[in-house]
């Protein structure tokens, strides 16, 4: 469960391979001591083993007839016409359509190989389809990436009993790979923790805007298996939520989180379409695509770039005109909870890299992963706060979902009444939730006066 983090090593372990960090911390689990040092000869073997450094060379070694083995990411679709499970690997240039997964493969993995995207481990051969005439990349062995089949929450909630509010700050940062003495306040530590928020609550729904170089993409890309991270490039409405032709599943059916990154470098087609879709998910988690009701838990996070001046705050205070067109629509953005001021966060740098022993990341992913379904928080939110009878739907949601978000994060070992400090909870819960919800607010209004600024009066008991 914990691991001794040295990014320098990491970082020339791992040269060239293009890993995200919950693989990184799975494959040194694998060759680190007792004493935290790691048998760097072997665990370089391995990757040499299952990562090849050039993607031709998958190709050129499966068509001379070897049998290759890889630990990558790749994605299974189901081809209901033609009875056959699919794959694709699109790191290393193998199309969905050249992969094929056997029965026998399929069958001893039931459950795992589904729709959507995977990581594993997977051995591949090229052999010929049933005809004779033409060949496919057939995967003949598979190890799933599920390095913990089950984590002790009940454990990390007793641990975190030992801890004051402030240290389990610092811990959870380190869990980020970063180090509490590389921010210059509390409120820049909290900020950055904000952005766990959506893996750990579901259906949260988040907007941050940062300036380049405050880490958007690592933590996204790097903390969970469970995210998505979209970058750039052409998003159809097929893609995210259900694709008709291929009968296929999208990327938010598939996932915790779905992060849209570079918001205004992607190209939305259809975007009519899209932002009718999104509209009805935002609200209610579910939507209508070709009379095909899809449903799912997972949020959404937009990310985005704003310009600032030299004392790091906005250069406009209408924020969301830095959204894409497609995006910059009221009744849309309303349905969001959630708002990161990202320029509170510093740049990477150096100094803000964590070293030292902390929780493995893949561990911790699974930690936020399993907290999703604990409902309790839920139930302890409605126990302690009050609110007026007429309190706008949609932000009382969103105050709720963020707050439990927070008190997962921060206050697991919270289980009962008995057990809340209500002034922690107002402070690094119920009044960031309301904060961050009334700059929704406020920025809707600055687009439609319709939308009113005022916040409900929701107060703890």
């Amino acid at each position: 469960m914990a691991i001794l983090k040295d990014r320098d090593a990491a970082d020339g372990l791992f040269a060239g391979c293009n890993l995200p960090s919950f693989v990184k911390d799975f494959i040194i689990r694998r060759y680190i001591n007792p004493d935290g040092s790691i048998r760097k000869d072997e665990l370089l073997h391995f990757l040499r083993t299952v990562i090849p450094q050039k993607q031709s060379e998958v190709k050129d070694r499966l068509g001379a007839g070897e049998e290759i083995q890889l630990l990558c990411r790749f994605v299974v679709y189901i081809d209901l016409v033609k009875n056959i499970r699919r794959f694709g690997i699109p790191d290393m240039g193998i199309k969905i359509k050249e992969g094929q997964i056997p029965p026998y493969v399929y069958e001893k993995h039931k459950g795992e190989l589904v729709d959507g995207e995977k990581w594993g481990i997977i051995k591949l051969a090229v052999l010929p389809n049933d005809g004779g005439k033409d060949n496919h990349v057939e995967m003949i062995a598979y190890k799933a990436f599920k390095p913990y089949k089950t984590v002790d929450i009940e454990y990390y909630k007793e641990a975190r009993k030992s801890f004051t509010t402030l240290e389990w700050i610092d811990f959870l940062l380190s869990a980020m790979e970063y180090d509490t003495d590389g921010f210059k306040s509390l409120a820049q530590r909290l900020e950055i923790l904000t952005r766990l928020l959506i893996f750990i609550e579901p259906r949260l729904n988040a907007i941050e805007l940062a300036p380049k170089g405050t880490g958007k993409s690592y933590v996204f890309g790097n903390i969970s298996k469970y995210g998505w991270l979209v970058s750039g490039g052409k998003v159809t409405r097929a893609k995210l939520f259900y694709d008709k032709t291929k009968q296929q599943n999208g990327i938010i059916k598939n996932h915790d989180v779905t992060a849209f990154d570079e918001i205004q470098t992607i190209i939305f087609q259809e975007p009519a379409e899209i932002q009718a879709a999104l509209k009805s998910y935002l609200e209610s988690g579910k939507t209508t695509i070709d009379n095909n009701e899809f449903s799912s838990e997972c949020g959404l996070m937009l990310m985005g770039n704003i310009p600032l001046n030299e004392d790091r705050t906005p250069k406009s205070d209408r924020y969301f005109d830095s959204l894409p067109n497609a995006f910059r629509e009221s009744a849309l953005l309303d349905r969001f909870h959630c708002f990161i001021e990202g320029w509170h966060i510093p740049r990477v740098h150096k100094g803000i890299t964590y070293n030292g022993w902390t929780i493995n990341v893949e561990y911790f992913s699974e930690i936020l992963h399993v907290l999703r379904t604990q409902n309790s928080y839920n139930l302890l939110f409605d126990q302690l706060i009050g609110f007026e009878s007429n309190a706008d739907i949609r932000d009382f949601t969103a105050v709720k979902r963020t707050a439990v978000a927070y008190m997962k994060l921060l206050f697991p070992h919270w289980e009962k009444l008995s057990d809340v400090d209500k002034e922690e909870f107002n402070t690094y819960c119920l009044e960031p939730a309301k904060r961050r919800r009334g700059i929704i607010k406020e920025q809707c209004n600055l687009i439609d006066r319709e939308f009113k600024v005022t916040m409900p009066n929701i107060w703890i008991k």
